[in-house]
């Protein structure tokens, strides 16, 4: 007899289901005392579930409330050795992940190291791996690449990677290179790489950093500040040497691409907050182009226009291909450069989209089985799939299913499979893998990662341990909770408050971003118009009213090509929605960006 639920009963499990975000009511109040409007209360109480720190540094974020990087443990050791290494003209080997984040980071050393402490170009080594044929880290590879360098380094620094690198960084030591670690990553259990000179990480357990969750660019430019200060009390630089503040732009960018925490973290929120003053500037040649790629109407810049522009293409780069377009990009000291590099970035990008679709559903029809049988997570591997789009693959079937998800596609080295997972509010995937690990050591000999997103290596003969032990450690911390499709919400806005000033008074609230999402509110509206757009007609165009009003809304990816709508004209939707600033030819108008609809016979109370 089959055991299997059937059909109907699965697709209503994965119904996506409208809900109000609950609110952290002490938080609620105490908002409003402070002065905040009812909505702008409801907002912050709906993401700081557990939050009783001050609320200023949150909703005026500020530099001044950055900790001193003196605060992190072994960072006065690394600053002295990298100060070291200015002061006698050594080498110095940049080695950073190949992801924005890591990108990012290697452009704020290299340009500190160059323009403001004077290290000739000649005495710079850019080190960043290639996703496919070195994997992530201080990878073989990487190290085999240092050791060949002539002259050769006798000091790496290492950003975003690093922590969980140890046997590489013996190598390096072993032969005469110093590594100083600088990363953002949870350290192993054995804790920081025994091999490395210093390693500066805000995740150590004896850190005093008060911010654990900073990102890796963020840890390179305290780093690098550190180092100024060490070189100024030295003598080696004049006390009006410049500060770093202008690379803020790039740790911005890096901060809001790695989704790292925008929500209870006053430095992420800062550096993100004055990083888009400086980006707005427009006065270096890749925000420029990229203003111009995007058109007049995407400034300025929030960061949305990070994470869902700019991000995307130089994490193309690396996911299909070599990073260091992105790098010289980033680095372009003119306009005609950077558009040269945009370009490819551009490609690449419209390549991976066509490779995340195809991946996408032959993930999604082989996680039909473990959707029957409930499972909760989903462990999936691709055959013929590109180890470059793992990530985004994993992202989609979280958003599809609402359970956290690895992909894996074979790796470079014969006998290994590489995967990347991605997670769901409730449950830390760097602590589930850790966990998978004590289990079934041989079946994760490497991960790593934080709690919304990781990676690892797992042989291939050892994937169904693998999977056992991935499932085993999730329902352990889920605990049995019901898993499905969420659509999370700010609950309702009055027909009055559908406004562009009510749009103004949420974008003071921002940056949104990683665990501060833009705010999201639901609410039934009567269907007076709609169309499909777009080139495969994928895109609906609808006039919506609430009350005596109508507002125009677009939902994106709201049909399959060549679907039609579920509704007409006259019904009426539940729709999730979010308000948007639409700008065309110079005017401003309020728009609805719908997120997810369903006629409300089909909703269940």
């Amino acid at each position: 007899m089959d055991s299997q639920p059937p059909a109907v009963d699965l697709q209503e499990r994965l119904r996506p289901r409208i809900q109000p975000r609950p609110l952290n009511q002490a938080l609620y109040a105490r908002a409003q005392q402070e002065g905040l409007s009812e909505l702008q209360a409801r907002i912050l109480a709906g993401r700081l579930d557990d939050y009783r720190g001050e609320l200023a540094p949150l909703i005026s974020p500020s530099l001044r409330h950055l900790a001193h990087p003196e605060r992190l443990a072994d960072g006065r050791r690394a600053a002295e050795r990298i100060a070291q290494a200015v002061a006698e003209g050594e080498h110095i080997g940049i080695l950073t992940d190949y992801d924005v984040d890591g990108i990012t980071s290697h452009v704020v050393i290299r340009r500190t190291l160059h323009e403001l402490f004077g290290v000739p170009e000649a005495k710079l080594h850019s080190l960043i791996g290639h996703r496919i044929h070195d994997g992530y880290g201080i990878s073989l590879p990487l190290v085999e690449r240092t050791l060949s360098l002539a002259p050769r380094p006798s000091l790496v620094i290492t950003a975003d990677c690093g922590s969980s690198d140890e046997p590489r960084i013996a190598r390096l030591a072993a032969e005469g290179v110093e590594v100083v670690v600088t990363d953002h990553h949870a350290l192993p259990q054995e804790g920081p790489p025994a091999s490395a000179y210093a390693t500066v990480n805000p995740t150590r357990d004896d850190c005093d950093y008060p911010d654990p969750t900073i990102a890796g660019c963020m840890v390179a430019w305290l780093t690098m500040s550190l180092t100024r200060g060490v070189l100024i009390d030295w003598g080696v630089l004049p006390e009006a040497t410049s500060k770093l503040s202008p690379w803020l732009s790039y740790v911005a960018l890096g901060t809001v691409a790695d989704c790292v925490s925008l929500g209870g973290s006053p430095a992420n929120r800062a550096v993100v907050s004055h990083g888009l003053t400086l980006i707005n500037r427009l006065e270096a040649a890749c925000w420029r182009t990229m203003a111009a790629r995007l058109g007049p109407d995407s400034l300025p810049f929030d960061a949305e226009t990070l994470a869902f522009q700019m991000g995307p293409r130089i994490n193309a780069r690396s996911r299909l291909d070599d990073p260091y377009a992105a790098l010289h990009f980033m680095l372009a000291a003119d306009d005609a450069t950077a558009a040269r590099h945009l370009e490819t970035l551009d490609q690449d990008n419209q390549s991976r989209k066509a490779i995340e679709a195809e991946m996408t559903e032959q993930a999604k029809a082989l996680a039909r089985a473990p959707l029957a049988e409930d499972a909760p997570a989903l462990v999936i591997f691709l055959e013929q799939g590109h180890a470059g789009v793992q990530g985004i693959v994993a992202s989609r079937l979280v958003q599809a299913y609402g359970r956290p998800t690895l992909v894996l596609t074979p790796a470079a080295a014969p006998g290994m499979l590489t995967g990347s997972g991605r997670s769901i509010e409730g449950l830390h995937l760097r602590d589930a893998l850790q966990r998978a690990h004590e289990q079934a050591p041989e079946a994760l000999p490497r991960f790593g990662g934080h709690r919304g997103a990781a990676g690892v290596g797992v042989p291939r003969e050892r994937l169904d341990a693998f999977r056992e032990a991935v499932l085993t450690a999730v329902a352990e911390q889920l605990g049995g909770a019901e898993l499905y499709p969420r659509v999370l919400t700010d609950g309702e806005l009055s027909p009055e408050q559908l406004s562009l000033t009510t749009l103004e008074t949420l974008e003071a609230l921002g940056p949104y971003g990683r665990e501060f999402e833009a705010p999201l509110f639901e609410g039934d509206f009567l269907v007076e118009s709609l169309r499909p757009v777009g080139a495969d007609g994928s895109h609906l165009m609808m006039d919506l009213s609430l009350g005596c009003m109508s507002h125009r809304a677009i939902w994106f990816r709201a049909l399959t090509p060549g679907e039609l709508p579920a509704f007409g004209l006259g019904d009426r939707l539940r729709c999730a929605y979010k308000l948007n600033r639409n700008r065309w030819k110079g005017r401003e108008s309020l728009q609805l960006m719908v997120e997810h609809a369903e006629p409300l016979s089909a909703r269940v109370s």
